[in-house]
């Protein structure tokens, strides 16, 4: 059977968190790295938003969401049990909608005209403010092991712990910091982090993962 193509870029966090949901599936894909600058037409033919990830199954079906592409490879297989019931949606929308525009302001201020980056890094941190008291009560984000929040959310919070990292070391965020330590540690981690040569149109891809 064809393998599902995935277009992906490797520093993309919405691209980070659909690879760690396809390799702790092991649903298998051919991975096309994609050079921002020179997005391949194939993947602007199956999805004209020209944004990663974009997934496109043996059938042509395509998936382009990051969330959906987690969902669709966890339905198929799910080893590690990260579809568990609880606030998953909640905790995803608040990362999504509130978390990474304030996140896009810090780390990029001078991209945004009303972007100031002290009080973008703040309003960041009131959201690491409740996953740390999160992290407070169980080792993981919904309980005792992790699930789709924890992948969904940790590059998002790697992306900000990395804009000042001397300042995002000296914040009361024990917990926090050990969470993300562990997982950018994980043999799962390293495995969708490897570099590849961007893709080129007729050359064969990246079996993944």
């Amino acid at each position: 059977m064809t393998p599902p193509v995935l277009y992906s870029f490797r520093r993309c966090p919405y691209a980070m968190r659909a690879r760690l949901a396809l390799a702790a599936s092991g649903q298998r894909c051919e991975l096309r790295e994609v050079e921002l600058k020179r997005k391949p037409p194939e993947m602007l033919a199956a999805s004209p938003k020209g944004t990663v990830p974009v997934l496109v199954l043996a059938d042509g079906t395509v998936i382009d969401q990051s969330l959906d592409i987690m969902r669709w490879a966890l339905a198929a297989h799910d080893p590690l049990r990260w579809l568990q019931p609880g606030d998953t949606e909640a905790l995803v929308a608040a990362c999504d909608d509130h978390f990474k525009p304030q996140l896009d302001r810090y780390k990029y201020p001078g991209r945004f005209a009303d972007a100031v980056q002290a009080e973008a890094r703040e309003q960041g941190a009131r959201f690491l403010r409740e996953l740390e008291a999160r992290l407070a009560a169980a080792a993981f984000l919904l309980g005792a092991h992790a699930t789709l929040a924890d992948a969904a959310l940790m590059p998002f919070v790697r992306q900000y712990a990395m804009v000042e990292p001397a300042w995002f070391e000296a914040q009361p965020w024990p917990r926090l910091r050990a969470w993300l330590a562990n997982w950018i540690a994980s043999p799962l981690f390293d495995s969708v982090m490897r570099k590849n040569p961007p893709w080129r149109s007729g050359e064969a891809g990246i079996a993944f993962p």
